[in-house]
């Protein structure tokens, strides 16, 4: 059994997609609200597959100053919010918080002590924002895990939307672009094979929307499965045709 940890932040204004606000179409307002929007897409998917799911959130004192709560509510409690909003019985998630200075770091952490220390069979890391990500996808993923110890995820412009594995790699660094590249090379450093899952769109950036919204638009009109909670966001926000 895969632990699939979403490593997240706080769903705050300035936070969370500052380049879909700093060079894209979005406010700092929306932005948060497409980033829950993706996060709470995410636990869905992860609570439905065979995997359990492991919420990696950065706690209130490793946030910039700039975003650090300035009243009651913590990190903390606002990603428990959207796991509560988003799953029927958030009972069985758990939640942990990230340790490192880095995403690498962060990742590296928790991978290395879940199949270390915790003994887990595979763990997989992911940050919430791949919007097509489904149970079908996490579950081919850990049927890859029974015979290959890394299974990527590739995204375009070389990124990954989900890495997984049996056994820790050297994760110093390991996310550096490009990241498929740089973490399938940390694989063989390690003398471990690597399979890849089908490529999947990521939604970081505002050339991301190129491919991420002209997709959403087919699957609709097609009749296909989109994203519960992304989809009508983005559509809120008038970016569908």
């Amino acid at each position: 059994m895969t632990v699939v940890c979403v490593l997240c932040d706080p769903p705050r204004p300035g936070l969370v997609l500052s380049d879909l606000v700093e060079g894209g179409p979005l406010t700092a307002e929306e932005a948060a609200d497409l980033y829950a929007a993706m996060l709470k897409d995410t636990f869905v998917a992860v609570a439905r597959s065979g995997g359990d799911l492991l919420v990696n959130y950065r706690p209130e004192d490793h946030l910039p100053e700039e975003h650090q709560a300035t009243d009651d509510v913590d990190a903390e409690a606002e990603v428990r919010a959207l796991v509560a909003d988003a799953l029927d019985d958030p009972d069985d998630v758990r939640f942990e918080v990230q340790v490192g200075s880095s995403y690498a770091a962060r990742a590296g952490n928790t991978a290395t002590h879940l199949l270390r220390e915790e003994g887990v069979d595979s763990v997989a890391v992911v940050r919430g924002t791949a919007p097509f990500l489904t149970r079908a996808t996490i579950d081919s993923a850990a049927m890859k895990l029974r015979t290959t110890p890394v299974v990527l995820g590739p995204a375009p412009d070389g990124r990954v939307f989900y890495a997984a594995f049996t056994e820790p790699i050297d994760f110093a660094d390991a996310f550096e672009a490009p990241e498929v590249a740089t973490l399938a090379a940390r694989g063989d450093e390690a003398d471990l094979d690597v399979d890849f899952l089908p490529m999947q769109p990521v939604l970081r950036t505002p050339e991301d929307l190129d491919t991420v919204l002209p997709l959403l638009t087919a699957r609709r009109d097609a009749g296909r499965i989109v994203p519960k909670q992304t989809a009508p966001l983005i559509a809120g926000l008038g970016l569908l045709d």
